[in-house]
């Protein structure tokens, strides 16, 4: 037996077993049934027979609209799917001689994303000689930090990889709920 068939019950003629336990529209037990007089059960109600234990002793089926289940547990899914925040993870590349007007600029740009309630990969690339320097970046890194304290915090400390230098922040928790607010306030005007 296939993942996806596995996933799938039964219907109608697949349903291959002698007898069933039979359990009606309204999730009522009506008892064991030879699966020939189960089957005619809901062709006479004119629903599908769906075999939803197929473990169990004697097997369970139901008499159900299929249809309209797989349509109402697809709209609960996607109600749960839209639910879900999902944070990305966005960066900004610095350099270790960066101007402060190129690192007020690229700040903003860092607070705009905490304000989306994303968490940020700051990176600051060394090239040449600049290698030879990697506290330049670090103190890049700590006063980014120290400026944006009242909005994030370090996930990742700055660490050296190769080339680079990374530090994680992320919204403060507070930061992140305002948003969601803010979100749920949008939603209800527009509705």
């Amino acid at each position: 037996m296939s993942a996806i068939a596995a996933q799938e019950p039964r219907l109608n003629e697949q349903i291959t077993i002698g007898t069933c336990r039979l359990v009606d529209f309204d999730g009522n037990q009506m008892g064991v049934y030879p699966i020939e007089q189960a089957q005619s059960i809901a062709d006479a109600a004119g629903l599908d027979l769906v075999e939803i234990a197929p473990n169990a002793d004697p097997p369970v089926c139901r008499v159900m609209d299929y249809g309209k289940f797989k349509y109402d547990q697809a709209i609960k899914a996607k109600q749960a799917r839209k639910n879900q925040s999902k944070i990305e993870i966005k960066e900004m590349k610095f350099r270790p001689k960066i101007d402060i007007g190129d690192y007020t600029t690229k700040k903003k740009h860092v607070l705009r994303f905490l304000d989306a309630g994303n968490k940020v990969k700051i990176t600051i690339m060394f090239r040449g000689r600049e290698m030879a320097h990697p506290e330049q970046g670090l103190f890049i890194l700590e006063r980014l930090a120290d400026d944006l304290k009242d909005v994030a915090v370090i996930e990742n400390q700055p660490k050296m990889e190769g080339r680079n230098m990374h530090m994680l922040i992320a919204p403060l928790p507070q930061t992140a709920k305002k948003k969601k607010e803010d979100t749920e306030k949008g939603d209800a005007n527009n509705a």
